[in-house]
């Protein structure tokens, strides 16, 4: 009689997401694909280009790596975004507390042409967009 409750208690338990599982790929890749036209932005401020991933910071977790290459170069360069918060495991949006990493990056003034991003997603699948500075300048 107290089979079948029991039996049911223990498949929702697992069919549940544990508080613990991180944000996933799966669970990220639409939102950024659907914001993909605002992934960065380009600024000059007090004499320099800042190069800002805003955007793309909140998604942090279900990503592996952001990368970024300047003016026709292959996105190489690492960007190296603030870890997942432990507190927010599970949430598909985590905040940025911009203490010790900062959502840019800067330049010398001028010297962004074009920006080519690539997200690796933390299950392996990579997505590159090229921009040209025009398209993502904030005036």
């Amino acid at each position: 009689m107290y089979r079948l409750p029991s039996a049911i208690a223990i498949a929702l338990c697992l069919a549940t997401p544990s508080a613990a599982q991180m944000s996933t790929a799966e669970q990220v890749r639409p939102i950024l694909t659907m914001t993909a036209a605002s992934w960065i932005a380009v600024r000059k401020w007090q004499g320099q280009d800042l190069l800002y991933f805003t955007q793309i910071l909140p998604f942090r977790c279900g990503l592996s790596e952001i990368r970024y290459g300047l003016n026709g170069a292959d996105a190489t360069e690492r960007f190296n975004a603030e870890p997942c918060p432990p507190d927010q495991d599970g949430q598909v949006f985590a905040t940025i507390e911009a203490d010790e990493y900062l959502p840019y990056l800067t330049f010398e003034e001028g010297s962004i042409e074009t920006v080519t991003i690539t997200l690796v997603y933390d299950d392996g699948i990579e997505e590159t967009l090229i921009y040209d500075r025009s398209a993502v300048e904030i005036q």
